[in-house]
């Protein structure tokens, strides 16, 4: 059964470091790869705050918003996505949990 974005914790996204997501548009399909899972310190969160960031290749920003993201192991899950810039011939993302 799929996990709600509510009860994500750090540990559920750790193992999947260097793994693809996919992000629809509605329009498109968005491959994203997860560069890295940072702790942000404490939360009411089980686990604490974190964030974690995204990487996609060259090309159009995705806008700021919530998006379906899909994953094998998580299922789909609507996440609130931020641009971050492009670095290294990528484009970069960022979701918050807190």
């Amino acid at each position: 059964m799929p996990k709600s974005v509510a009860t994500l914790i750090p540990a559920d996204f750790e193992p999947l470091c260097g793994q693809t997501f996919t992000l629809s548009t509605g329009q498109d399909d968005v491959v994203l790869q997860l560069k890295e899972v940072r702790h942000l310190g404490n939360a009411l969160r089980e686990g604490g705050a974190f964030s974690l960031e995204y990487r996609s290749g060259p090309g159009p920003f995705i806008p700021q918003g919530t998006y379906p993201i899909t994953h094998s192991a998580l299922g789909r899950l609507e996440m609130f996505i931020v641009p971050l810039g492009p670095k290294d011939g990528e484009n970069r993302y960022e979701i918050i949990f807190t």
